[in-house]
């Protein structure tokens, strides 16, 4: 509506920033090849970023690129996932609605995650690879989209990205290869504190030689001529510019307020500090557009229209009046790209809010939050859940924010984004004692798809009949078990295991070994991933727990947990019996995941016990229900386990088929630590084979992949292999060195000791160090061979006889 509003106290003249235009104008260019680029504008507030984004976003325009914009929201703090992806993949659908369509065909419920206009998102697959798999989808169908078009995506303020933004950016400029694609974003370099979250990402992506960043410098006093001489429409006097320059030390946004102010008759020093000098303009606005701009300082970095009709209360007229007040001034601004209005720059928002008192910020929140309960539709639909609790929350009502909090981490979680999920889940904690027992007796987190049992009213809502100290103790009990498994699905691994202490301190002597016995495989998980141990006394501890119990999804899944466990450590009669039952457990209960899980496990264990078909028709049974299915938790597993199986009884051939379709499978399902150990395997397959330039490919492309230890490691070994079989000894000492160490010490399995034994054996006795190799075969053999690990001992003992034999 007011759109063709035009500020005031933007000079129309682009001042200064020749190199760094340069800079960008040669990322262009670059990209136009093929080539994508990425870069980082640093710069404090005011300096001037986001107009310098603004000239090359036109200039991109003319030479036909298309420019998707997208921002970061200070609610962002508050648990808004992918803030600026979605609003920037939205305009880019907008430009490009065929393109992006075809780009995301056949994933679409998967990137409706991010880009909700793309369908109803995927509901029910929650694991440590849900994220990357996004991730790993939306690189795709951005390399798609800029196969045939120049793209530039530009995130602004990312010193206010949650950290599921942050990821899916470094995500981005690492494993970005194809198209014609510039990724820039911008920050405020004086907001980066030692421990503000985004100084590690900064610091990750300065170690890369795909990146490049730009550190904008404040005016020189020339330019600040310029730039008043722009505002002012005519030549400053030099006693002006020099004034200006000193007050505003070269920020660009400050000489803008110091020159207007000038050019309204004010003295340049009108205020002792410069966040009064920001609040000139807007107390010298009606009060009823100060009225709208506190309001719009406290519902978010844009608020729509008419949630600020509703909040206001003002006449239409009159609202219009204030909004045409308020952009006239250059406080305000129309959002591009929607029906709302933002403040023209953050500095002056930041003021306008911190100028509030308590409890009128408390009230402004309340009533946002009231108009957005009475009419949903005054957001998007992707921000309701965030912006209501974070309303809510801010408006100091637990009753009100507990339920509202929850709501958003179930929406969080839905995106896969579990760091916001956790981020309000232990918001959801601080609120609890506050809220009445009334409100908490009817909450759950969420259905669990995770094993975790159910606690009746089994949905948020239902009333809990009996209103006891017990239910209210479930829901709290329900509460930590989602924060532990938003905690490890994220990576904050450390913070999800202080949260299963706390539940399994609750749970002492509370007769509820179900509950408990889950908490202990969570936290075995929990454990493993901080290479604290290996896991097994927690899944012991579980074991015992639900031992004699009716069978339930808890069990099934304790039991498929510790058959995996000993099939990896142990393997042997133990486990396969443990593997049979979960596999019956979880038919009885109707896990079908848990299931599909326990019997690949138990199909390996019977090929290792000597019952080769049996074993591998149940791995092709799992393999063909999965994929028919689209039960992707499984696909991967079943294309990496099935024809290591096969390659374990020499079968090889067969084997770089099922590995060549898994490639396939899991590129377009996204599943990237999956494709990594496919092509760690199929680079072991392609060396029994003799296809040694193939293995040494598929073990590079293991490496590059992966994003765990596991297929690094054997990448590494593969090509020690290799090194050594083309007599490169130092190649391969500096390979196995590489794969000893993916591995480290605090998780050790057959599958990894072994070969590296095997390596180190080789590797000795090429550098003539026989004492070192038998040394290293003593150590071997005082640990044993379980049984299953065959195919590992049976190469190490022919290395060592061969050695002993040569030396004789």
């Amino acid at each position: 509506m007011l759109g063709a509003v035009e500020t005031r106290s933007v000079s129309p003249v682009f001042v200064g920033r020749a190199e760094e235009l340069g800079t960008l104008s040669d990322a262009l260019l670059r990209s136009c090849g093929g080539e994508p680029q990425a870069l980082l504008i640093g710069g404090e507030a005011g300096v001037g970023k986001t107009r310098l984004v603004e000239e090359f976003a036109g200039a991109a325009r003319r030479r036909g690129a298309v420019v998707a914009l997208g921002g970061c929201v200070e609610i962002g703090a508050d648990g808004l996932p992918f803030a600026p992806f979605s609003t920037a993949l939205r305009a880019l659908r907008r430009e490009l609605p065929g393109e992006l369509a075809a780009a995301a065909a056949g994933q679409e419920e998967e990137l409706a995650r991010l880009l909700p206009e793309l369908g109803d998102s995927a509901t029910g697959w929650h694991d440590e690879h849900g994220m990357a798999r996004l991730f790993e989808l939306t690189a795709r169908l951005l390399e798609r989209v800029a196969a045939e078009h120049t793209v530039v995506l530009a995130l602004e303020d990312l010193h206010w990205a949650d950290a599921s933004t942050r990821h899916l950016l470094t995500y981005l400029v690492r494993t970005l290869r194809t198209g014609r694609l510039v990724v820039l974003g911008t920050y405020r370099s004086d907001d980066i504190h030692r421990r503000h979250p985004l100084r590690p990402l900064l610091a990750e992506l300065d170690r890369l030689r795909t990146i490049r960043r730009l550190e904008l410098a404040r005016f020189t006093r020339e330019e600040v001529g310029r730039q008043v001489a722009g505002i002012l429409a005519h030549e400053p006097d030099p006693d002006q510019v020099d004034a200006i320059f000193e007050r505003s030390d070269g920020n660009a946004f400050f000489v803008e307020e110091l020159a207007v102010a000038a050019g309204e008759g004010c003295r340049t020093g009108l205020t002792d500090s410069l966040r009064d000098l920001l609040l000139v303009r807007v107390e010298g606005l009606p009060e009823t557009a100060q009225q709208v701009a506190r309001i719009v300082a406290e519902g978010g970095s844009t608020v729509e229209h008419r949630l600020l009709a509703a909040v206001a209360g003002l006449a239409e007229d009159d609202l219009i009046e204030a909004l045409r007040a308020a952009v006239n001034a250059g406080i305000l601004t129309p959002a591009p790209g929607g029906d709302g209005y933002r403040f023209r720059h953050s500095l002056v928002r930041e003021a306008v809010s911190d100028d509030l008192l308590p409890g009128e910020r408390s009230r402004l929140n309340r009533r946002c939050a009231e108009a957005l309960e009475a009419d949903p539709t005054l957001v998007p639909a992707d921000q309701r859940a965030t912006r209501l609790a974070s309303y809510w929350y801010h408006a100091h009502d637990a009753a009100k924010a507990l339920p509202a909090v929850l709501d958003a981490a179930v929406e969080a979680r839905r995106r896969h984004a579990y760091a916001e999920q956790l981020r309000l889940l232990e918001r959801a904690m601080e609120l609890w004692d506050a809220a009445p027992d009334a409100v908490r007796e009817t909450l759950r987190p969420v259905d669990y798809a995770e094993a975790y049992p159910p606690s009746p009213p089994e949905r948020r809502g239902a009333t809990s009949g009996g209103g006891d100290a017990a239910t209210t103790a479930l829901r709290h009990l329900d509460l930590l078990a989602e924060a532990a498994v938003a905690g490890r699905l994220c990576g904050e691994r450390e913070r999800a295991l202080k949260i299963t202490k706390r539940a399994l301190r609750l749970l002492d002597d509370a007769g509820d070994p179900q509950r408990t016995a889950w908490f202990w495989i969570q936290r075995s998980r929990l454990v493993q991933g901080l290479a604290r141990g290996d896991g097994w006394q927690e899944i012991a501890t579980a074991q015992d727990l639900v031992r004699g119990l009716p069978p339930s999804e808890v069990h099934a899944e304790v039991l498929a947990t510790a058959a995996h466990w000993s099939m990896l450590h142990e393997p042997g009669p133990e486990a396969l019996t443990a593997a049979e039952r979960a596999v019956e457990y979880a038919r009885m209960v109707g896990a079908d995941d848990i299931e599909s899980h326990a019997r690949l496990t138990l199909g390996g264990l019977m090929v290792d016990a000597g019952q080769i078909e049996a074993g591998l028709t149940h791995m092709y049974e799992v393999r063909d229900e999965v994929v028919a299915r689209g039960l992707v938790s499984v696909v991967g597993r079943s294309h990496v386990n099935l024809p290591s199986v096969l390659e374990g009884v020499g079968r090889s051939e067969e084997a770089v088929g099922i590995l060549n379709e898994g490639l396939r499978l899991t590129e377009k399902m996204g599943l990237r630590d999956a494709e990594a150990w496919i092509w760690s395997n199929l680079a072991e397959s392609l060396i029994s084979l003799g296809r040694w330039d193939e293995a040494a490919e598929a073990a590079g492309n293991a490496q590059r992949r992966g994003q765990t230890a596991g297929p690094h490691g054997s990448g590494a070994n593969s090509l020690a292999f290799l090194a050594l079989a083309r007599g490169q000894v130092p190649e391969a000492a500096r390979y196995l060195a590489e794969g000893r160490a993916a591995y480290g010490p605090h998780d050790p399995m057959p599958q990894h000791d072994l070969p590296i034994s095997c390596l180190t054996i080789a590797v000795a006795v090429a550098e003539g160090r026989l004492p070192d190799a038998r040394a290293e075969l003593a150590r071997t053999l005082e640990s044993g061979f379980p049984p299953g690990t065959q195919r590992y001992a049976w190469p190490l003992l022919l290395e060592a006889a061969t050695a002993e034999a040569d030396a004789r």
